[in-house]
């Protein structure tokens, strides 16, 4: 097997922008994408196989061989995580996404862990990260009702590098102003809390989720999470997040670097900066900003080469957990 170029499933919010069109050159009959879905073998967007033998099958297919996963992965009872880019034009919905439990019980559908590398941002921007204090149920109800739940919800200001980790059950949203890489469990399942009153294409208020969010919103400032440590090929890539779903390792391309397949899980490769070539036994294609790169877990040796700054994401150990 060889590595290939993945094609996303783009979707269009109210709060998206033009960054992935103008930045990215992501295809789009809209004339704005909130979200580009990199790697996603969910039924609400699927991506493409877009280089190489088998282009224009869907991921989902091709992933069907546990050796194309690694045993990682295949050790999941479905498959564990999908990968974004966003842009948010304007702020997101203040919003939570249920554990597996809850989401499995009432929605058909896996639970959402995420995390957020800032790729780049206007000056002040921010996001909303948990809550600044310790607040009882009773408290977050009367505040949703009385619509003043921001006095009490964390605001953070952000720039290009910094990273999120966000566990299920975390009040969250990003801000206006910013583009970001999602590394998600993969799912669909958001419960809004409070949206700005703003209105939909129909001209209605976006639905809200407020008795659910309230059954599953944990109540207080986000813990410090520090990754469990994991080996890593250059003593120059920095371990960004490692949790049951998923591990990232940021990655620096200066000179050429050979990889190979692992057989414990899949990689995908998102360049969130730079460019340069990927070179394997059926050629050699281009690694642009924006794209993303699928290596199989029993993929054959390749090289890339460039100026570019990757995000390496892969199934990690169950064991570690």
């Amino acid at each position: 097997m060889e590595p290939f170029l993945l094609k996303p499933a783009c979707k269009a919010s109210i709060w998206g922008g033009k960054k992935l069109k103008e930045k990215f050159h992501k295809e789009y009959s809209g004339e704005i994408i909130s979200e580009s879905w990199e790697l996603s073998v969910h039924p609400a967007g699927l991506s493409l196989i877009s280089s190489g033998p088998d282009f224009g099958r869907p991921l989902a297919d091709f992933i069907e061989d546990p050796a194309v996963l690694g045993c990682f992965a295949a050790s999941h009872p479905s498959f564990p995580l999908m990968i974004k880019w966003i842009d948010s034009q304007l702020p997101l919905s203040i919003q939570v996404h249920p554990d597996d439990a809850y989401a499995l019980s009432h929605e058909n559908d896996r639970g959402k862990t995420e995390m957020w590398y800032v790729i780049d941002c206007e000056p002040d921007a921010y996001l909303y990260y948990g809550f600044s204090q310790k607040i009882s149920r009773e408290e977050f109800i009367r505040r949703i009702e009385k619509n003043n739940l921001l006095e009490v919800v964390k605001k953070v200001p952000v720039k290009k590098g910094d990273v999120f980790y966000i566990p299920s059950r975390t009040l969250h949203a990003i801000g206006p102003g910013i583009l970001l890489a999602e590394v998600q469990q993969s799912s669909n399942v958001t419960y809004r809390i409070y949206d700005y009153g703003r209105l939909d294409a129909d001209g209605k208020p976006r639905q809200l989720h407020i008795q659910k969010a309230v059954e599953v919103t944990d109540l207080g400032p986000v813990p410090n999470a520090v990754p469990i440590p994991l080996p890593l090929a250059d003593p120059q890539d920095l371990l960004l997040a490692n949790c049951p779903y998923f591990a990232v390792v940021r990655q620096q391309i200066k000179n050429a670097r050979q990889y190979a397949g692992d057989s414990n899980s899949f990689h995908a490769l998102m360049c969130v900066e730079g460019s340069g070539q990927l070179s394997c036994a059926e050629g050699t294609f281009a690694v642009p900003a924006g794209a993303t790169v699928f290596v199989p877990a029993n993929s054959h040796l390749f090289t890339l080469s460039g100026a570019m700054t990757l995000l390496d994401v892969f199934v990690p150990d169950p064991a570690l957990f």
